[in-house]
């Protein structure tokens, strides 16, 4: 499966469910203080993606507003703003539009086949412009921006573009701002039209938090595919370890309450000794307020016994204080007899496993299976 930035989808919505009213004026949702919560959202992401419509109806600029977070991002070594995103099937876009003269940011353009070319002509160098082909596919674009570099994508519509990344199934994260009345207008914009979601009453969403922001409500949830995006890291990342043929190898990632990553290692990485989790562990300032409500995600189980440290893994991860805990594969009784899930679970960590996964992990590590061990 080709590789992805982790997708945020944000909307702000009245009561009954409405992102517009049918005026011509934009209909407020929001308020200053939510603004800026968005703001700090915006400059923690790698680009930000809206449809063409928002581009004609609304004209946005999607810059970082604030100058103290954009000298934060340069600091960093990025961009002062994210890149700006946006994908369109008719080719109608104004070159005079926000979305092009606002700002220093890259401009990528996803257009389909039969409007990529005019569409380049009329840019020129103001965007680059990616012909997807005429059915527009997300899965490729998202595989297309993972190239460009783009780990954090944050969508921020409009309704179409929300139904169709929701019901694809590619959104990890969504932020959901409910204001305090109702629309009640059947020309009104709805947050999402009719589709086939996977995130039914048979599949609930992972509610993260709410939060009340002035006098609107925040309700940010973590759907299944968080979990699988962020442990299809730590396997990827396990692929870097240098090949023994007496340890397994294991990636990890850990990642905040908010969606964002705080430290990930790999077996071996700056010592033949080292483990994976222990490597991630290493990278956080010990007492960091953010593990309390943080996740590890690794490869494999985190180990109960080691030879090599005193400390195996899942003392260290309960010692640093994270209480959730995601895996692949149960570490097999090949060199130890590990019970990492059963220690982090009497101690009152959530372990998660998800073992589809759990092949590529094995595949990995397959060299340690050889019959003539």
């Amino acid at each position: 499966m080709p590789r992805r930035p982790y997708v945020v989808a944000s909307a702000a919505m009245s009561v009954d469910g409405y992102l517009d009213d049918g005026d011509v004026t934009r209909l407020l949702l929001s308020n200053d203080a939510d603004f800026d919560r968005v703001d700090d959202v915006r400059a923690s992401c790698d680009a930000i993606l809206v449809g063409a419509e928002t581009i004609r109806r609304d004209d946005p600029r999607l810059l970082v507003r604030s100058s103290v977070r954009q000298q934060a991002r340069v600091a960093a070594g990025r961009p002062a703003n994210p890149s700006k995103v946006t994908l369109t099937g008719s080719g109608d876009l104004d070159p005079d539009a926000a979305f092009f003269t606002a700002g220093e940011a890259g401009r990528i353009v996803y257009a389909a086949g039969s409007t990529a070319g005019p569409l380049t002509d009329r840019l020129g160098d103001l965007a680059v412009v990616v012909d997807l082909g005429e059915r527009l596919d997300l899965s490729a674009l998202l595989a297309d921006l993972w190239v460009r570099g783009i780990r954090r994508l944050l969508v921020e519509g409009g309704s179409r573009i929300h139904t169709e990344f929701l019901t694809a199934g590619l959104v990890d994260e969504l932020h959901l701002v409910v204001a305090p009345f109702f629309v009640g207008d059947p020309d009104g914009t709805r947050f999402v039209g009719a589709g086939t979601f996977p995130h039914g009453p048979d599949q609930r969403m992972r509610l993260a938090e709410v939060r009340q922001v002035g006098d609107v409500v925040l309700a940010r949830y973590l759907l299944t595919g968080a979990d699988h995006f962020w442990l299809r890291e730590a396997i990827e990342l396990s692929r870097l370890c240098a090949r023994t043929e007496s340890a397994y190898a294991v990636g990890a990632v850990i990642v905040d309450a908010e969606g964002r990553e705080l430290a990930r290692g790999y077996s071996r990485e700056t010592d033949p000794n080292d483990h994976a989790e222990e490597v991630a562990l290493s990278r956080v300032p010990p007492g960091d307020p953010r593990l309390a409500t943080a996740t590890l995600y690794s490869s494999l189980e985190p180990c109960t016994s080691r030879a090599s440290r005193p400390r195996p893994c899942a003392e260290l991860t309960l010692a640093a204080g994270i209480r959730r805990v995601v895996i692949a594969w149960r570490e097999p009784a090949l060199f130890v007899d590990c019970h990492g899930v059963e220690q982090l679970r009497e101690a009152g960590a959530e372990v998660v496993e998800i073992p589809e996964l759990a092949p590529l992990v094995r595949e990995i590590n397959a060299h340690l299976f050889t019959t003539d061990r």
